[in-house]
């Protein structure tokens, strides 16, 4: 018997299996068009609701009980793999506890429902029960909402419907779900532009449009998208753009189920480009070759603008929803002639005020800076300027009334970032700024950026103006010193908007956007001196991180240099206050204290020959050697006891590091010379919480070896440390004297054990002998994977040809810094400086290295090819 049944179950799998993939065969075909996806999914939840209903039958369940769909399946729609939620719903006063028979009824059919393959999530509740459940839970009140009727007792389900739906209060519901739709877009930082975004819950993602119907269909307001047009909710071309995304947003999700063979409602980066290609969609190459766009960001476009169109309509109908259930309207106070404002939402005279005057759309935005209580937009509002997109054409841009407008918008001294922000979610500012609009959507594959261009632009945008605030003062405390200096902050407002705005294009952005704002300027009457500034850091705004985090600051000739670049102070902290503002905009992970460190030290340093002070290495030295004296004297060091190490220092060593640093060295290398001079020549590792306020600080003193830069990074690699810098200085007694700056992801809570774990361990790790180990192959990331850095080698002569800098660029892995460092050491190439740099899964690593084999060309070529072969991506 149980043989049999089992091979009846087996056949109605399989029979189900064939029936789901036929129906799914459709969305395998390539294709962009949306037009079926929903009489699709429909099919498939009704292929679902036969196998339900024919198991429900088998079971041999009691005529008393129902079999309710709810949730998502209650839609009637199902996705390839989404779960199938069905409430098994028994009478009051049934327990299926005390009844051995229904117990087992109940468990055959939930048993065989997954036997057949399919993934239900059930419940079995009494009505009571349920209305339980949905008074705690507006969660479970909102899947109870969405219910049908499978198969079983019809008057049992009316009866429940009636409950269920007699507790839902309106107003408070409405509340429950917006408070939920809330803390939802934070959590996905409040914007569809993520590199991965959820087709599903990410803000303009399906689920906004399921929290519409559900809180109109708790009013009483309609169930569908046709009803609430009928009801003056939404208009008719509103309801049928709500459709068409939705429509998009559904083929794209079920698209995903179907590649990923499972639920995965993100679009994450290994599926991009394989879901690229079912749309139609092609990378884009040029004649000579060139990469143009790829077809992943083909398909993000296609998502971004769905998203943004929904996070728009979203916006508008839950105001109208929320106007319906208010049951009073407060009074409008009036703004201007145009406008009046009601609840702290700016409001229109009329629906058509856009039409009649299009002047008005930009004044939007300036009343919302300028007028005191102005908190956003009304409904009307927004379904205005929804619906006067076409309004904002070549002549409204060039209108001199507009552009004085947008001007006045980017000299408020305040409300800027809320302005500019609500004119991209509207779409004004790209229908205005039609230079903005080519990059709103777009990606970047550069693996640090986590926003698309116009999200990284108004990020940057936003940490420009906190600058100028004094309630962030304690987050910028440098930059905030050099803000209240500044006269016009809208300078670097202009020069933020404008600084990434030709990225996709080909060729250098910075050029390119630079010639784009200097239309900008002349359009806008921004005076000379003035637009030529703002030239300036859209053309230069990569200059100041690139020589912080790649060249060698204790080099005055690099100093110099960059201030002939810069130019007077002026320019100088412009650009150090867009370049903090930049880089600190690209991704949470990207900016640390040590970054902070570089770029204001490099700034300093600028300061000070951009006001007279001609460099002179040999005063600097000195000063630091007497500030490092003055701190030696508290430690009860012997008079003469820095004498020993100073005396095998030369003037680089003093001048790559300053007065602190130089006396830990001095501190703990001179007693250590004084053990040594009794016995034992072990080295010397120590290491202490970083000044910098970030990682550890490490000082290796021990006689030179060809391979010691090697030995050390193996042993971080090892320990689970990344090297940020490590500045290398061998003694004239042939001692290396370096200084690492290393972090670890377990710092904050193990400081102590670290600091002992790195002295000791790395102390054990430089007695050793014998050859170097083979470095890891270590796995790489996942993003990477899907967009790898192609590995670059450059080798070029410092001015002096004394001295080479080289520069890699490759995809991060663990070890990969320990392959670099064991190919500099089979060269006998000595190290005196290295800069690490970690962009996201992105590593640009500058070392500054000399010896021999650098000065023949077969032997460059050697190492430049054992380098990229180092770097390449292992299988």
């Amino acid at each position: 018997m149980g043989e049999a049944i089992a091979v009846e179950l087996a056949a109605v799998r399989d029979d189900w299996r064939t029936r789901k993939a036929a129906l799914l065969e459709p969305l395998r075909a390539p294709g962009g068009s949306s037009r079926g996806i929903h009489a699709l999914l429909r099919r498939l939840a009704h292929e679902a609701d036969t196998l339900l209903c024919s198991l429900w039958t088998a079971a041999g369940l009691p005529p008393d009980l129902a079999l309710v769909a709810v949730g998502g399946f209650g839609r009637a729609e199902l996705f390839p793999y989404s779960d199938v939620d069905v409430l098994v719903l028994m009478p009051d006063g049934t327990s299926i506890e005390g009844d051995a028979q229904l117990k087992s009824s109940v468990e055959r059919f939930i048993s065989q429902c997954w036997d057949v393959g399919l993934e239900i999530g059930s419940s079995v509740r009494t009505v009571d029960e349920c209305v339980a459940q949905a008074q705690a839970d507006v969660t479970v009140q909102t899947s109870l909402l969405e219910s049908r009727l499978l198969t079983g007792d019809l008057a049992l389900y009316r009866g429940f419907c009636r409950r269920v739906r007699g507790l839902v209060d309106p107003q408070a519901f409405f509340v429950a779900k917006t408070l939920e739709l809330n803390q939802r877009h934070n959590k996905y930082e409040n914007t569809p532009y993520s590199l991965e975004p959820n087709v599903k819950e990410s803000p303009g993602g399906l689920r906004d449009l399921q929290v519409i119907l559900w809180v109109a269909k708790a009013a009483g307001l309609g169930n569908s998208w046709d009803e609430l047009a009928r009801k003056g909710l939404a208009t008719p071309f509103e309801a049928q753009q709500i459709k068409r995304n939705e429509a998009v947003l559904s083929l794209i999700r079920a698209r995903l189920h179907l590649l990923a063979g499972r639920r995965e409602d993100r679009l994450v980066f290994d599926l991009q480009t394989p879901l690229a290609e079912l749309f139609g969609d092609r990378h884009r190459v040029a004649e000579n070759g060139r990469l143009v766009e790829r077809a992943s960001e083909a398909l993000m476009r296609r998502f971004y603008w769905a998203a943004k169109a929904v996070d728009q309509l979203n916006q508008i109908l839950l105001l109208n929803i929320e106007e319906r259930l208010r049951p009073s309207q407060p009074e409008p106070v009036p703004i201007n002639e145009r406008f009046s404002m009601r609840s702290g939402l700016i409001d229109p005279a009329s629906d058509d005020l856009y039409r009649a005057q299009p002047e008005a759309i930009l004044e939007t935005f300036l009343l919302y800076q300028t007028t005191p209580g102005a908190k956003g937009l009304s409904a009307r509002t927004l379904r205005a300027l929804y619906n006067a997109r076409d309004v904002m054409d070549a002549s409204f841009r060039r209108s001199p009334v507009n552009r004085a407008t947008f001007r006045a918008i980017l000299m408020q001294p305040q409300g800027i970032t809320h302005a500019m922000r609500l004119m991209n979610q509207t779409s004004v500012l790209g229908r205005y700024l039609w230079v903005f609009r080519r990059i709103v959507g777009q990606m970047q594959h550069d693996l640090f950026h986590v926003y698309t261009v116009d999200q990284h632009i108004l990020m940057v945008l936003r940490n420009v103006r906190r600058f100028f605030m004094p309630e962030h003062a304690h987050e910028y405390p440098f930059c905030s010193q050099l803000a209240g200096g500044w006269d016009k902050p809208w300078i670097l407002y202009i020069a933020a908007l404008f600084h990434d705005i030709a990225k996709g294009r080909g060729g250098d952005h910075s050029e390119l956007g630079c010639r784009e704002v200097r239309v900008f300027c002349r359009q806008h009457g921004i005076g000379t001196d003035d637009a030529l500034l703002i030239e300036f850091l859209v053309r230069e705004h990569l200059t100041m991180s690139r020589v912080a985090q790649k060249e060698d600051l204790g080099d005055l000739e690099v100093i110099q240099a960059f201030a002939r670049r810069v130019g007077n102070e002026r320019k100088l902290t412009a650009l150090y206050l867009l370049t903090v503002a930049d880089i600190r905009g690209t991704s949470p992970k990207v900016w640390n204290a040590w970054k902070a460190k570089l770029l204001e030290d490099l700034y300093r340093a600028t300061v000070r020959v951009l006001g007279g002070r001609a460099p002179d290495p040999q005063a600097e030295s000195e000063a630091r050697k007497r500030e490092a004296l003055v701190q030696l004297g508290l430690h009860a060091l012997p008079h003469d006891a820095h004498r020993r190490l100073w005396d095998t220092l030369d003037v680089g060593y003093f001048m790559r590091h300053d007065a602190g640093e130089i006396a830990w060295h001095t501190r703990h290398v001179s007693r250590h010379l004084a053990k040594a001079a009794a016995g034992g020549r072990r080295p010397l590792v120590r290491a202490r919480l970083s000044p910098v306020g970030e990682g550890l600080q490490v000082l290796v003193y021990t006689p030179d070896q060809p391979d010691l830069f090697a030995r050390i990074c193996g042993y971080f690699d090892q320990a689970g440390f990344s090297i940020l810098e490590a500045r290398i200085h061998t003694t004239s007694d042939q001692h290396a004297l370096d200084t690492f700056q290393v972090v670890s992801s377990i710092m904050a809570d193990h400081n102590r054990e670290l600091i002992h774990l790195v002295e000791s361990g790395l102390e054990r790790a430089l007695e050793q002998a014998g050859p170097l180990p083979a470095p890891s192959r270590g796995r790489v990331s996942r993003r990477v994977r899907s967009f790898p850095v192609t590995p670059r080698v450059s080798l070029a002569p410092d001015e002096k040809a004394q001295r080479w800098l080289l520069s890699v660029s490759a995809s991060d892995r663990v070890g990969l810094l320990y392959s670099i460092a064991r190919v500099l050491a089979r060269h006998h190439l000595n190290l005196q400086l290295a800069k690490v740099s970690t962009l996201g899964e992105r590593v640009e690593d500058t070392f500054l290295i000399d010896g021999a084999e650098l000065q023949q060309n077969k032997r460059q070529i050697e190492i430049e090819t054992e380098l990229l072969e180092a770097l390449a991506q292992p299988a």
